[in-house]
């Protein structure tokens, strides 16, 4: 079983890298991957422990992009972290994180929403990704909302008033920076139900006539049509087709290996790769 999309508390996830691959074994993974957003700062603990489970890892990150106005996640796969232009733009979408989740905060707090920025630092441990995900776990915590999806639902959704872009790569600019760095570009969730505005086919065409190499097609928040079309595009454009999870631990309801990889789109992202990052083998 493998499994190429998950999260831990490095970005917006509730396990430790380490209780994430713990997990994996225990649920009977053969492979997994890490792709915190933006990050790669979980790649190294996640490796010892993948080792130490006799799992495999294939390290990756899942990038924040807009194209055409509308956000759009980028899974990058086997990428050399250490690219410069690369890092350097990971770097600036996470610096960019901290202010706008702090404007989302005050906000939301001045207009009476119980929360206040120091119950939302609290939880940003050093290297974490601050998300929206960090201001809804303050507020089940204070039983203001029951859960993460109602936070969500409520006031942290894209085009809330409360709402607060921030800086994201063009998803065409990623695209090529993750080639440039050896990894394999793949398209996550390209026509989620639960997010809003998403993008089309013609636009999945253009970004494959720019280096992207796959396509998420089994996940949750696909429906069938989304699946249908996203198996499509993946034979139209020979792009790889994965499945997975997107789990996030108990910040979503998102089980690992709820949908899973073939071991032949895994040996095809592999067969792109040319970073010297290769699949950690158990």
């Amino acid at each position: 079983m493998i499994d190429l999309h998950t999260h831990s508390l490095v970005s917006d996830g509730t396990d430790s890298p380490t209780s994430l691959v713990a997990q994996a074994a225990e649920g009977g993974l053969d492979v997994i991957a890490l792709t915190d957003h933006d990050t790669t700062a979980g790649w190294d603990e996640a490796a010892d422990a993948a080792a130490q489970h006799g799992v495999g890892l294939v390290r990756g990150a899942e990038l924040s992009t807009k194209h055409g106005g509308r956000s759009v996640h980028l899974l990058a796969y086997l990428f050399d972290r250490d690219h410069p232009e690369l890092r350097a733009a990971m770097e600036r979408v996470v610096d960019d994180r901290l202010p706008r989740l702090r404007e989302m905060v005050e906000l939301m707090a001045s207009d009476g929403i119980d929360i206040s920025w120091p119950e939302v630092d609290a939880l940003l441990v050093p290297g974490t990704t601050p998300g929206r995900p960090h201001i809804a776990d303050v507020l089940v915590a204070k039983g203001v909302v029951p859960d993460r999806s109602a936070a969500f639902g409520r006031w942290l959704y894209n085009g809330s008033p409360y709402y607060v872009r921030h800086f994201s790569l063009e998803t065409a600019d990623a695209v090529r920076l993750v080639r440039e760095a050896g990894g394999v570009p793949v398209l996550a969730h390209p026509f989620s139900i639960t997010r809003g505005s998403v993008i089309g086919a013609d636009d999945v065409r253009e970004l494959a006539a720019g280096g992207l190499s796959g396509i998420e097609v089994m996940h949750r928040d696909h429906d069938d049509a989304g699946r249908a079309l996203a198996a499509d595009l993946a034979v139209e454009l020979d792009l790889v087709p994965t499945g997975s999870s997107d789990f996030h631990g108990d910040g979503k309801p998102n089980r690992l290996a709820e949908h899973t990889t073939s071991a032949e789109s895994l040996a095809r992202v592999e067969a792109l790769a040319s970073s010297p990052v290769a699949v950690l083998r158990a």
